[in-house]
């Protein structure tokens, strides 16, 4: 029943935006410090239009928030690792104990949960290959109901592309 309503939602707010609404979300997706002024110039509509329309998918959720894409390497972080996560169970307290636990590490930027041969991919940073051993050893590693956990550095990142491909929707 929560799919259903969550689809319908979805279809109500998609009807509902026009061209101009994904041409919106598109450029704040790629540039989220343009200025109103530069984002309204670009579109080809007015300043107070492209704002109402920028606060109005705000109020939507459609925007959940802004933020600088920091270099993570000039700041000290030079490595960042993906673990592969595998629980002794799968039972839901036990997948929400291991996300409560694993949310007390800022060192882990992202957690998502998988269908398939583990049960999380988590992308950790860290200072060095040193300050990445001790993380995993002393929290990856005992972190409640773990039952494996398998690596793999980051050489290079290709292609880091935020959001959803508005391109295919205009």
């Amino acid at each position: 029943m929560v799919k259903i309503l969550q689809n319908s939602l979805f279809l109500k707010i998609l009807q509902k935006l026009d061209s101009i609404d994904l041409r919106i979300l598109n450029e704040l997706q790629m540039n989220g410090d343009i200025t109103n002024v530069k984002l309204a110039n670009k579109l080809k509509i007015s300043p107070p239009s492209c704002l109402r329309r920028v606060k109005s998918l705000e109020r939507k959720n459609l925007i959940l928030g802004y933020n600088a894409i920091v270099n993570p390497e000039l700041l000290g972080y030079k490595v960042t690792v993906f673990a592969y996560v595998g629980l002794e169970s799968q039972a839901e307290n036990d997948l929400k104990t291991f996300e409560s636990y694993i949310s007390n590490f800022p060192e882990v930027r992202e957690c998502h949960m998988l269908v398939g041969e583990v049960d999380f991919l988590l992308k950790i940073v860290a200072k060095d290959w040193d300050d990445f051993q001790s993380f995993l050893t002393k929290n990856l590693t005992q972190a409640p109901k773990v039952s494996n956990v398998k690596t793999s550095l980051n050489i290079r990142s290709v292609k880091k592309l935020p959001g959803i491909p508005f391109e295919t929707m205009i």
